[in-house]
């Protein structure tokens, strides 16, 4: 991609610059290149955007003018589906990830196939996770798919790391986002290991009707049991004891919650 292809699509606030340093837009190349979802249509920041990404990093107001060059120049868009793998061992170091639209969920993957759901991803959330070549000495071996059809901004590694090296609102930042995750995984491995499945799919059903705003949800049990790390014959073993109980009411694909007090009280 020219230098000047990349600057033809930045915003009029940043056309009056053209000092974006080569290997910047080379390491912009390298991830348009390495990803097939984001090679069609992809453009530089404009003035909406960069208005997003203000109002969604604190930091932003404490950046110099050559730094919010530098973001415009090499952050970018992409929508991603539902299903698609955004981040994994397998993948390169992604960067920063803010989310605009849509719902990701950080995975970890048990050595027998289960899945653990750590967190989840909703609009305005940033994962810095997926920025580990850029943490020092942390390493963290996670999946992020994209759970509804997501609208997601990247900013590179090479552009996070120079942030990171020289702005102390930004090392903060960073180390803040590590803090959270790091709170969120642990409190994901208490209830792992304090609570018993009927607590334990209480509390997953109850979080997915908050998301979905809806006491009647849409779930398979093998959907569940990703989310829960255990195997499908347990969800529907427990789902059916749950039914019996008045909690919920099974039907194909469906779940409709019955009794919400109940369900609270159990999955505390």
């Amino acid at each position: 991609m020219p230098i000047a292809e990349v600057y033809e699509n930045i915003g009029e606030l940043f056309r009056s610059n053209t000092s974006c340093p080569d290997q910047l837009v080379i390491e912009l190349e390298l991830i348009i290149k390495n990803n097939p979802g984001i090679k069609e249509g992809v453009k530089m920041l404009n003035h909406g955007e960069m208005d997003f990404l203000y109002k969604a990093l604190p930091f932003f107001p404490k950046l110099g003018e050559d730094d919010l060059r530098m973001i415009a120049a090499t952050a970018f868009r992409s929508v991603c589906l539902s299903g698609e793998i955004i981040f994994s061992k397998e993948k390169e170091c992604k960067g920063l990830i803010i989310i605009k639209r849509g719902q990701l969920r950080a995975v970890y993957g048990l050595e027998d196939g289960r899945e653990i759901t750590l967190y989840r991803l909703l609009p305005r959330d940033v994962c810095i996770l997926t920025a580990s070549c850029v943490l020092k000495n942390i390493y963290f071996d996670i999946i992020l798919e994209v759970e509804k059809d997501s609208e997601i901004f990247f900013i590179p590694p090479i552009t996070w790391r120079k942030l990171s090296e020289e702005s102390a609102a930004v090392k903060e930042f960073s180390l803040s986002l590590v803090s959270d995750r790091l709170s969120e995984i642990i409190w994901v491995m208490d209830q792992m290991i304090s609570k018993n499945m009927e607590q334990r799919i209480a509390s997953f059903l109850l979080e997915q009707s908050v998301l979905e705003n809806s006491e009647r949800l849409f779930l398979t049990h093998d959907t569940i049991a990703r989310n829960v790390g255990t195997v499908r014959e347990a969800i529907s073993r427990t789902l059916k004891y749950m039914e019996n109980d008045g909690l919920l009411k099974l039907s194909r694909g469906q779940i409709q919650l019955t009794n919400m007090n109940k369900l609270r009280e159990i999955g505390r």
